[in-house]
């Protein structure tokens, strides 16, 4: 069972799944339960002591330890190698994990750690692997997209890393997920202007709007800075959609600084979706 821990419903979810595996392992439906991923990275212990039907717990990382209780192991000659759970015209391709942010609110650096960036010649080489099977569309994911490289190459690298998969022949679309509105690489909107395959769409961790909150939240960024980052978008491209991922209320405000994402006339034609 592979789980989730980073908010309450998600955490419920993934328990509740482990008690009905574990219903099933004592019917005889089944003969070793095996739990990892983020609920088992952070609350291991816990866990282990809590729910003793399952054999074993690993976190999000060590996954080596699986395949060896497993009776199987580890070939990096491998890597990059994968089998789809999408369908064969699209793949998700995840650039880098962890997260060097320290907002107040999130859980992702105790789950994930310090971030770290894939080397971008191993990126590309997928890239090129997955094509050859028949992907098209690339949905570029991490914990903080924006961040990409700067731990590897000291500064950031998203940009080049997007514009070396453009460049890739074969692949028709990139789409980029959870970006970060503080420190944006600006060059990353000429390269959406100057290749086609990379979609003119942002999926953008906004939060919040009010400075107050921003401020509370240890968001690095203020209203004014997000406008400016919005307004840039929308002058750049005649369409473009951006997806702000928002938290409208937290157990440290109300109502009166919920979040109240720009949708005012100016910033037509960009179109923002929830």
């Amino acid at each position: 069972v592979n789980t989730c821990g980073f908010i309450g419903d998600a955490q419920e979810e993934s328990i509740n799944m482990i008690l009905e595996f574990c219903q099933a392992k004592e019917e005889g439906k089944l003969k070793k339960l095996y739990v990892m991923g983020c609920l088992s990275e952070r609350y291991l212990k816990e866990l282990a002591l809590e729910i003793p039907q399952v054999d074993k717990f690993y976190g999000k990382f060590n996954w080596n330890e699986l395949l060896a209780d497993l009776g199987k192991a580890y070939k990096s000659e491998f890597a990059i190698e994968r089998t789809l759970t999408t369908p064969h015209h699209y793949a998700y391709l995840k650039i880098s994990e962890g997260c060097d942010r320290k907002c107040s609110y999130c859980a992702i650096p105790i789950i994930t750690g310090r971030h770290i960036s894939r080397p971008m010649e191993e990126i590309i080489d997928e890239v090129k692997l997955l094509v050859s099977e028949g992907v098209k569309e690339f949905q570029i994911i991490a914990q903080e997209l924006t961040y990409y490289g700067v731990d590897l190459y000291k500064s950031q690298k998203l940009p080049e890393l997007i514009e070396r998969i453009a460049n890739v022949p074969g692949v028709e679309w990139i789409r980029l997920h959870y970006a970060y509105p503080a420190h944006f690489p600006e060059e990353l909107f000429r390269v959406m202007r100057e290749h086609d395959n990379v979609c003119k769409y942002m999926d953008i961790a906004l939060q919040h709007i009010s400075d107050n909150m921003l401020n509370k939240m240890r968001r690095h960024v203020s209203k004014a800075e997000t406008y400016e980052l919005i307004e840039k978008f929308r002058l750049l491209f005649v369409r473009s959609i951006i997806v702000p991922k928002n938290i409208s209320v937290t157990p440290s405000n109300n109502f009166d600084t919920a979040i109240n994402v720009p949708t005012m006339p100016e910033f037509n034609p960009t179109v923002f979706v929830r």
